[in-house]
């Protein structure tokens, strides 16, 4: 708002200085045709003074109507001399405001009127092609000065939008990053303390219901559960490290702790057979970085979810590996079909930022019933050479 009460006081002033500029340029026009003793008939004379009035006053409007005015003052100086001055600064106008065709055909129809005013009033001190080529440059002057100071506004109309659009598009991606922060933040606090929290589940579940279970395989369960409880306090200090440190300052589990996974899994109760013919989860390949945490994260996944829906059924996860090709792998829940679920039904969270992740880096994710009534989870990563 203040830009533009700004942008109108400047145009206020420049429209103030120009009708004084035409005036004073008039009146000295007048004092001058005096001074060499005009031989023009007094009603001329007359007419000359009211038509530059007249165009001085035009002006005023100059912004609203300016082709139509410069219309009017180029026919005009066809007998006034006091009119060109404001006929020029109209002329300049056209030049600034409209079109380029509009400002050249103006210019060549008051280079003919002033033509015109030179055969009804001849000036006495300048030949006819002396005054007309005068004429002729200070119109290519008025036309070339217009073009120009347009051709630098709509530069810097051009700079301003484009700074706008830069700020508009540093915005749009800081609350990009954001979103995708918090879509990270939400994935990682998934995984981590979905698994952990599954075992929780299942030990406590087993806690509460075996009343018949000895004091020994009582304190085993809450050994568990105390351990389990503990692995996820420090898992959720990883993942805030994580956020909050730069990137690659805090390593992030990969393939080589996928046997500790199964392992840990394995304690809680569960009947897990892990399969890695390549070597993958040994480190005997050298997985790429970028993949490596993405096949951790999908084995924790299939582990939870068959933790949570089939906790007595056999788990089967096989990795397959081509270096240079691609790296496979599969968590397959062998449990018969109806077999009851643990916990609440799932709301697909974890599925969906897996597949995130699969698909950042190129991968397939499938999921879905085998054919014994089970679910199988299989995953193809990219691996480039």
């Amino acid at each position: 708002m203040n830009d533009t009460a700004d942008s109108g006081r400047r145009d206020r002033v420049a429209d103030g200085g120009l009708f004084v500029f035409a005036v004073l340029a008039g009146i000295v026009l007048v004092v001058f045709r005096r001074e060499i003793g005009s031989t023009a008939p007094g009603w001329l004379v007359t007419a000359d003074i009211v038509a530059g009035a007249l165009g001085c006053l035009a002006l005023w409007w100059r912004r609203r109507y300016p082709v139509v005015l410069a219309i009017v003052l180029v026919l005009l100086t066809t007998f006034s001399e006091t009119a060109s001055v404001a006929a020029l600064v109209l002329l300049f106008t056209v030049a600034l405001r409209r079109s380029t065709w509009a400002a050249v055909l103006l210019a060549v129809g008051s280079v003919l009127t002033h033509t015109v005013f030179q055969v009804v009033r001849p000036e006495p001190m300048l030949s006819t092609w002396v005054f007309v080529s005068w004429i002729l440059l200070v119109h290519v002057a008025v036309v070339a000065g217009g073009l120009l100071r347009r051709g630098r506004r709509q530069l810097v109309a051009s700079l301003r939008e484009r700074a706008v659009a830069a700020e508009v598009e540093a915005r749009l991606r800081t609350e990009h990053a954001r979103l995708e922060a918090r879509e990270a933040l939400a994935r990682e606090m998934h995984d981590v303390l979905g698994h952990r929290l599954s075992l929780l589940a299942i030990n406590a579940g087993a806690l509460a219901y075996h009343r018949t279970a000895t004091a020994e395989d009582a304190r085993r369960a809450a050994e568990l559960i105390r351990e389990s409880a503990h692995r996820a306090l420090q898992d959720l200090r990883e993942v805030i490290s994580v956020l909050r440190a730069p990137d690659g300052d805090v390593p992030l589990p990969g393939v080589t702790d996928i046997a500790e996974l199964v392992e840990e899994t394995t304690r809680s109760g569960a009947d897990v057979r892990l399969r890695d013919e390549p070597g993958v989860s040994t480190g005997a390949l050298a997985v790429p970085t970028a993949v490596s945490p993405t096949l951790y994260r999908f084995v924790q996944e299939g582990l939870t979810n068959a933790r949570k829906h089939a906790p007595a059924a056999p788990v089967a996860v096989t990795i397959t590996a081509e270096p240079g090709a691609h790296l496979s792998a599969e968590v397959v829940n062998e449990a018969p079909p109806g077999h009851p679920a643990a916990g609440p039904p799932g709301s697909g969270a974890g599925l969906r930022g897996l597949a995130e992740r699969v698909t950042l880096l190129g991968g397939d994710l499938q999921h879905g019933p085998t054919r014994t009534g089970g679910w199988r989870l299989g995953v193809r990563l990219p691996w480039p050479t």
